[in-house]
């Protein structure tokens, strides 16, 4: 049975009175026809209303289509019509897949894409390879253990509310702001009001939109290295200089910028669970911390998404929460203490940045989603949030101590397991091995993992792995370790 594919409108269609009509029809029939805006099975207008559309005579019609049916473009069923054939002549064939499919020799007048553009090319294969819902993908929740129950309850009463349905205020929900500042005071020590915080689409939107909001051209940042990636692309972007700062004891370096006049205008941190290696900044770096970035004019994007989960050290109140009017940024995401596919974060700005984030996050990405942001204010007042954040402190220590315990009585030999990255994830050093092959033998077998070096902006000092092993089973934990054994013993 023939599929009913319509063609498109023919009153658009020009034909120089001038000219031959019937080669014009012929022409323009046979192009659509290649370039598939005619497309395969489609059926064509009768010719009387061809001829009515055009303004020419139905013979004319009639002629170009009884040409291109002998030709093999069109097909005739009795009763039904005329349709674009399935099977087009070798020569239209070749010609169509070129065209639909990108052949090369098709885009080389194309202008060029931007340098930043080459970038992200460079780093996509890297993050293809591990896709992030594999078990052992670092920073992927137990998502078994989200009460989709309580949820899914709250989410079906405020599904209908006609008042979230529409474009939200792009700074957020105000009662999502409003208890996120109570939990961030009590649970972190951060001090600011409502008005100060933006919710955003997740960790890096938040980057995303320091980053835009205060870097010139050529501007200093400074960051952590082994550090996030994401930050590095999106400081890269602005065209910023990234001075990179080696870790000390697996934290910033702080006495290494207090030597040096270095000009940044920011610098980025992890201070309470340093990322990727997990260190936390002691109380009398970070006071000296803040003072330099007082004197150096100098904004600290504080980034806590790894902080909530530490199992070896009692965290420290944020930094952003030690001084009044302190010069830090302080960022946070929802996506790994409840489930990624929220896609919400926040960042908490001084007020004086406040209208300018704002409009960042307007013009380049809107609102976040109203619904979920209305879901989780009334998941944090009601106690929930706190109740599963408990929950899995305790639930995810017990994982990550059976499997530093698996770790260390089957894979020492081989690996050394860096004791700072207690948390969502673990990190072993193979200083023999390539982390990367390593990575992507283990993503073959169904096991997430991300390869430390990639954390590296440079030559990586240190080759290994970055385990996630919250969201796996105890099963699993111990395959993971026999795999990653042969693997090491070859």
């Amino acid at each position: 049975m023939v599929p009913a594919v319509s063609a498109p409108d023919f009153s658009d269609l020009f034909l120089d009175r001038n000219q031959p009509l019937q080669k014009q029809l012929y022409k323009v029939l046979t192009n659509w026809i290649t370039n598939g805006r005619l497309a395969a099975g489609a059926k064509l207008p009768s010719s009387r209303r061809m001829s009515e559309c055009l303004k020419i005579s139905r013979n004319t019609v009639t002629q170009v289509i009884e040409q291109l049916k002998n030709e093999g473009f069109l097909f005739s069923r009795a009763g039904t019509g005329v349709f674009v054939s399935y099977q087009l002549p070798h020569c239209v064939n070749s010609k169509i897949n070129n065209l639909q499919f990108g052949n090369s020799n098709n885009w080389s007048d194309l202008p060029a894409l931007s340098k930043h553009s080459e970038i992200l090319k460079l780093q996509s294969p890297q993050l293809l390879q591990w896709p992030s819902n594999l078990p052992f993908s670092p920073g992927v929740p137990d998502l078994r253990a989200f009460p989709f129950s309580i949820w899914n309850k709250i989410y079906r009463q405020h599904q209908d509310r006609v008042s979230i349905s529409g474009y939200g205020e792009p700074i957020g929900y105000f009662p999502l702001r409003e208890k996120l500042s109570e939990y961030l005071l009590l649970s972190r020590g951060v001090r600011c009001s409502p008005d100060q915080i933006i919710i955003t689409n997740g960790r890096q939107e938040a980057v995303n939109i320091c980053a835009q909001t205060i870097l010139n051209y050529g501007d200093t940042v400074l960051m952590e290295n082994p550090g996030y990636r994401g930050a590095r692309i999106a400081f890269g972007s602005m065209n910023a200089k990234i001075r990179l700062i080696e870790l000390k004891e697996n934290r910033l370096d702080v006495c290494q910028i207090l030597k040096e006049n270095l000009g940044a205008k920011i610098i980025y941190t992890s201070p309470t669970h340093q990322h990727p290696m997990g260190g936390i900044i002691p109380p009398l770096e970070r006071s000296k911390l803040l003072d330099w970035a007082g004197r150096s004019k100098c904004w600290i994007l504080e980034d806590e998404s790894n902080s909530l989960f530490s199992f070896t050290e009692k965290p420290q109140a944020a930094l952003q929460g030690m001084r009044e009017n302190s010069p830090v940024i302080f960022i946070g995401s929802f996506n790994r203490v409840l489930i990624p596919s929220l896609r919400l974060g926040y960042l908490v700005a001084p007020k004086p940045l406040v209208s300018a984030f704002t409009n960042t996050k307007s013009f380049f990405s809107g609102p976040s989603t109203s619904l979920y942001q209305a879901v989780l204010a009334d998941f944090m007042e009601e106690g929930h949030f706190v109740r599963h954040v408990r929950k899995m402190q305790k639930c995810y220590r017990e994982k990550w101590k059976h499997f530093c315990e698996l770790i260390k009585s089957q894979l020492e030999p081989y690996v050394t397991l860096v004791k700072s990255s207690a948390s969502m994830y673990v990190i072993i050093i193979t200083p023999n091995y390539n982390d990367i092959y390593l990575a992507k033998k283990l993503n073959q077998r169904g096991f997430g993992s991300a390869a430390l070096s990639l954390s590296y902006a440079n030559k990586p000092n240190k080759s290994g792995l970055m385990i996630g092993c919250v969201n796996t089973t105890r099963l699993q934990r111990e395959q993971f370790v026999e795999y990653l054994k042969g693997l090491l013993k070859k």
